[in-house]
C-alpha cells in the first residue's frame, strides 16, 4: 500500500512539472498562429489592392493621390459591415510600385515615371508588374505568459502582372 502512495504522489509531482511546459507551449503555438494569420490578411488584402488596381483602365500610377488606386486601397482596408479587416491598417502605410522587365538584362526593374518609363499621361507604355508592399511594415505585438516581447513588423509584399491599359 506504501508503494502505490508514493507512485501517486510521483505522477502528482511529474504533472504539476509538466502543465507549465505544455501551457507554455500552447500559448507560443496560439501566438504563432494569430501572427501568421495576420501575415496571411495582409497578403490577401494587398493582392486584393493589386488585382483591383492592375484591372483598372486609365490609371495613373506616376500620380499618388491617382482615385482609382486610393479608391482600391480604401474598398480592401474595410470588410463588408463597414468594420477594418485588419485593425491599425491604414491607406497610407500601402507602397504601389510599377516594374517593368527589362529583356537586355533579363531582370525586373522599377519603371520611372517618365515619357520613355511607364507614365502614360506623357505618352509612356504600361508598366508590366504592379507591386504592392507595406512601406514599415505591420508591427504586431507577440503576448507570451508574464513578458512582451519585441514587436514584430511584418513584411509581406504581392507582385502581379498588370492587366489594365
Amino acid at each position: 500500500m506504501r508503494e502505490f502512495r508514493n507512485a501517486r504522489g510521483g505522477a502528482l509531482l511529474e504533472a504539476a512539472l509538466f502543465v507549465p511546459i505544455l501551457v507554455a507551449l500552447l500559448i507560443g503555438t496560439l501566438q504563432l498562429a494569430r501572427i501568421t494569420y495576420t501575415y496571411y490578411t495582409l497578403e490577401k488584402l494587398m493582392y486584393g489592392v493589386a488585382r483591383s488596381a492592375g484591372t483598372q483602365q486609365g490609371i495613373d500610377f506616376c500620380n499618388g493621390q491617382d482615385p482609382i488606386v486610393q479608391a482600391a486601397i480604401a474598398n480592401a482596408l474595410l470588410d463588408a459591415t463597414g468594420n477594418p479587416v485588419v485593425p491599425g491598417l491604414t491607406a497610407d502605410m500601402f507602397q504601389i510600385q510599377i516594374e517593368r522587365y527589362d529583356p537586355v538584362a533579363q531582370a525586373l526593374s522599377a519603371c520611372d515615371c517618365s515619357a520613355t518609363g511607364c507614365d502614360t499621361s506623357q505618352g509612356g507604355l504600361p508598366p508590366d508588374f504592379i507591386v504592392v508592399s507595406l512601406t514599415n511594415g505591420y508591427s504586431v505585438q507577440p503576448v507570451f505568459w508574464g513578458f512582451t516581447p519585441p514587436p514584430l513588423a511584418l513584411r509581406p509584399s504581392v507582385m502581379v502582372p498588370y492587366g489594365g491599359t
